[in-house]
């Protein structure tokens, strides 16, 4: 298929319609069929219960080119789940796993066009998401449900290079403990908007969330997990039951393990002790992993030995390999990479 004359190399990490996106909507009790359309506006009740409540969840994922020409995306059966979890919590309706891979495939491979070619740095977003779309004036779940997956050309995060964040330890919480921190839901992300725009007036790329009941140990960012790399080059990991369960984390952790033969270890990390390691960096989607260089605890410097120049050497290790499997340079685990053209 020939591609959109788009110029890849400069691309940003912004939206940009594409032809076609899958839309299904929840009705007396079921789902129905659902399918492609191309026009990309919503028409709801200004009292639909996303609107009212944000009673909405999404997920995240990308669809790229590997090095042989498929297009493909990276563990496609984990974002269904971790969709269907997100939802159960919500009282949304669940859609069923199958579905949700076959709608993302489906939009993906009607959007092929806008799947950038190898080698470019960027890739092709795409965004499943569903939400209430009746009116609801009481606070209640709604009746009726809309799915839909769309997708974007964005470019690579790091653009001219990668250069290591410098994030502070934030004075608000992230999420409620028993809360909704461990689903990817709307309103998470809405609670953390203040508290990031407030870190870059400061001059911060990013926040360190503490946990909400001691306010002692490391949890996540506003939108990604922390790994951390210990001076003997063991990975560590925060284990809490608001973290958000991500993708790209815990495939880090088998790839540490199983290509690497590092030590890996999920556990309480207090903020205490994070001026003893030797490398720290954000794990998600958008990046991958993106490093760390400082963190400010309120006027205390804690600089981390890897520096501000570049990734640390583990966390190097670790993202080429996680990229390589990714774009078909490397062999990936069984059930790893969806293909979808």
């Amino acid at each position: 298929m020939e591609k959109k004359n788009i110029d890849w190399a400069n691309l940003g990490f912004a939206y940009q319609k594409t032809d076609y996106r899958y839309v299904s909507n929840f009705r007396d009790g079921a789902w129905d069929e659902g399918g492609l359309i191309t026009d990309d506006t919503i028409t709801m009740s200004e009292c639909a219960c996303v609107l009212q409540y944000a009673q909405t969840v999404f997920e995240g994922l990308k669809a790229y080119t590997t090095e042989d020409g498929h297009i493909v995306t990276f563990r496609p059966d984990l974002n269904a789940q971790r969709l269907e979890s997100s939802a159960k919590r919500l009282e949304i309706p669940v859609l069923p796993e199958g579905r949700f891979v076959e709608a993302v495939t489906e939009t993906v491979r009607a959007n092929a066009a806008y799947v950038p070619p190898y080698g470019s740095g960027a890739t092709l977003y795409v965004r499943p998401f569903m939400f209430g779309s009746n009116a609801v004036i009481g606070v209640k779940p709604a009746d009726e449900y809309q799915f839909r997956v769309f997708t974007t050309p964005v470019g690579p995060y790091f653009k001219g290079g990668v250069k290591p964040l410098t994030i502070r330890v934030s004075d608000f919480d992230r999420a409620a403990p028993h809360g909704t921190g461990d689903i990817k839901a709307g309103l998470n992300y809405a609670m953390s908007l203040h508290a990031i725009v407030d870190a870059h007036k400061q001059g911060y790329d990013e926040n360190m969330y503490l946990d909400p009941g001691t306010r002692t140990k490391v949890e996540e960012t506003g939108g990604a997990n922390f790994l951390f790399v210990t001076r003997d080059n063991k990975v560590v990991t925060p284990k809490s039951g608001s973290i958000l369960p991500s993708i790209t984390r815990r495939s880090l952790i088998q790839v540490a393990q199983e290509y690497l033969g590092l030590e890996v270890e999920e556990r309480e990390i207090y903020l205490d002790e994070v001026k003893d390691f030797a490398e720290c960096g954000l794990c998600g989607t958008a990046a991958v992993i993106s490093p760390v260089g400082k963190i400010v605890d309120h006027g205390t410097e804690i600089c981390l030995p890897s520096g501000m120049a570049e990734m640390g050497p583990i966390t190097k290790k670790l993202y080429d390999t996680l990229t390589g499997i990714q774009m078909g340079r490397l062999k990936a685990p069984e059930g790893w990479i969806h293909v979808i053209a």
